[in-house]
């Protein structure tokens, strides 16, 4: 039986409410957790003596948790008659002072700055599903309103960044002081787990809006505060522990003895890199006694480049003679100081069981960070070539060798030739993110504009895809890539050239003037017949697909 919504809309419509509450019956539905998981942070923000709006509380037991405990002077709202009738018949006699009320979040009754508290726990995720959040924003307003000076706003979401960036929004140009916590997971398996952490977003109210934005960053309950200055900042920490905990996820049950996962940590304080750990586990078939489960082995100073530890064959080699079902390769980074191996020890005991607490950085050739990388990939599923034929990629432009490397390990058959004009791309990619070339993913140091010129003059040169990924160092043309010489006529037409008959070239485009970008669209469309725009929604990219 679903009691899960077909789309996304009906997550704010009072019928599936109803309907969601009738099929439940009396059993409660925990949204992101019960009040076990949720007690510290709710009894640091939320006090005994609070008058407290419950927002959207459904048939949740949080609200009668917190009443047993001391929280009287709670008001519970839902737009559905159906829980509310539910929870006033459940509370009538043993909690005859909770109150649960059906009104509607947009339009409460309430008075202004009425309550010191408003807790939501789901419904900001749920409101947010309507187009542009036109629901949620109206809910928002309304908490503000109700809300004294000095009072919180509590929400508990997920933090899907449309919505987390709806409401980060909207408090920061109210000048509320902005507050995010990830709260520590627990390897749930029920119906009702998540597989993403949950946050709790505090947003406090006060008298004079605030000359500059206050956000802050938080892991766990009582984790020390990093203050960050803009909200981009803050929806990048949120993506970047969403994506470790989809890597939790999936080292908890396993991963391909051929697959590259590392971890970068950081110092706490300066941000730099201190240690990276690469997770190796055993071949398939591996005869490993029942005890050797996990194993770290720190890289000794001096040995980080060595190809035993610096790559992917090497390590496998290393977890082969450990003969551990997974081994973990700690390399320290240069400018850092360590005291001693006992001191490195000491440091990473509690990270390497709990690396939650450490992450700065995350890397794995099967994650992509880029929206727009995503749609790149995805077009090439307009190739007509057959199963087992090679398929051969020109990337202009490396960056971090995310992109590079996903098409190599994941695309069957591909060779990727990469053209980086920066060497020190290169070096930072190979340094910082992990990036490792093979015969099958290669890279040219030089200018892409002459390396494609070259190779169309040399002849004998062919390509199934052509991928511009290439920032433009001059801002002042309001186009942020490529640079304008990749898009003219006569290099569109090298391009062409080199494309296999039925090839496909792959544009990133970052271009905000309109007059250029219709220019551009001109160029290219005189050389290839058909083109497939996809614009990426959260950012000024648009990926060009020319066949």
């Amino acid at each position: 039986m679903s009691l899960l919504p077909r789309t996304a809309e009906e997550f704010s419509s009072a019928d599936y409410w109803e309907r969601f509450f009738k099929k439940r019956g009396d059993k409660s539905f925990e949204w992101y957790g019960d009040y076990n998981k949720l007690c510290g942070i709710l009894h640091k923000y939320i006090k005994i003596q609070h008058k407290v709006l419950v927002v959207g509380c459904g048939n949740s037991e949080l609200s009668e948790q917190l009443y047993d405990v001391g929280y009287k002077l709670l008001t519970n709202i839902d737009i559905s008659e159906t829980v509310i009738t539910h929870m006033n018949q459940r509370n009538s006699e043993r909690r005859p002072g909770l109150n649960f009320q059906q009104v509607d979040a947009t339009r409460t009754p309430y008075e202004d700055a009425s309550f010191q508290a408003a807790l939501d726990k789901g419904t900001l995720d749920a409101m947010a599903s309507e187009e542009e959040g036109a629901l949620a924003k109206k809910m928002l307003t309304e908490v503000g309103r109700v809300l004294s000076v000095g009072g919180r706003y509590v929400c508990i979401t997920l933090a899907q960044e449309s919505v987390i960036q709806l409401a980060v929004e909207h408090f920061v140009q109210l000048g509320w002081a902005v507050r995010l916590h990830c709260l520590l997971e627990e390897n749930g398996t029920g119906e009702d787990s998540f597989a993403l952490p949950v946050f709790v977003l505090v947003c406090t109210k006060f008298r004079q809006p605030m000359p500059s934005p206050i956000l802050e960053m938080c892991v766990g309950e009582d984790g020390t505060p990093v203050r960050l200055t803009q909200v981009p900042e803050l929806l990048a920490t949120v993506r970047e522990h969403q994506a470790y905990s989809v890597l939790k996820k999936r080292l908890r049950t396993g991963t391909d003895a051929s697959s590259n996962v590392s971890l970068t940590l950081c110092h706490a304080k300066t941000g730099l890199p201190r240690y990276t750990l690469a997770v190796q586990d055993c071949a398939p078939g591996a005869k490993v006694p029942k005890s050797n489960h996990f194993a770290i082995f720190i890289v000794p100073q001096g040995s980080e480049t060595a190809w035993l530890y610096s790559s992917s064959e090497g390590r496998k080699q290393l977890a082969a003679s450990a003969n551990f079902r997974r081994l973990v390769v700690v390399t320290m980074h240069r400018n850092q100081e360590y005291t001693d191996m006992q001191a490195v020890q000491s440091e990473l005991s509690p990270v390497v069981m709990d690396l939650h607490r450490q992450l700065c950085h995350l890397t794995s050739s099967g994650f992509l960070c880029c929206s727009y990388q995503e749609v790149m990939v995805a077009g090439l599923a307009m190739l007509e070539v057959e199963k087992n034929e090679p398929v051969s990629v020109l990337l202009v432009g490396l960056g971090g060798g995310a992109l590079a490397q996903f098409l190599r390990d994941f695309v069957p058959n591909v060779t990727v030739e990469v053209v980086e004009l920066d060497p020190v791309v290169l070096e930072v990619a190979t340094e910082w993110f992990g990036f490792r070339p093979d015969h099958r993913l290669t890279v040219t140091i030089g200018d892409g504009l002459e390396r494609i010129s070259a190779l169309e003059k040399e002849g004998g040169h062919s390509f199934d895809v052509i991928i511009f990924d290439v920032d433009n160092k001059d801002s002042t043309l309001g186009m942020s890539g490529p640079p304008p010489a990749f898009v003219e006529t006569l290099f569109l037409q090298k391009v062409y050239n080199l494309l296999s008959p039925k090839g496909i070239f792959i544009l990133n485009l970052v271009c905000r003037n309109l007059a250029l970008r219709q220019s551009v669209l001109e160029h290219i469309s005189a050389m290839f017949p058909s083109i497939l725009s996809k614009k990426i929604e959260e950012d000024v990219n648009e990926v060009l697909l020319c066949s």
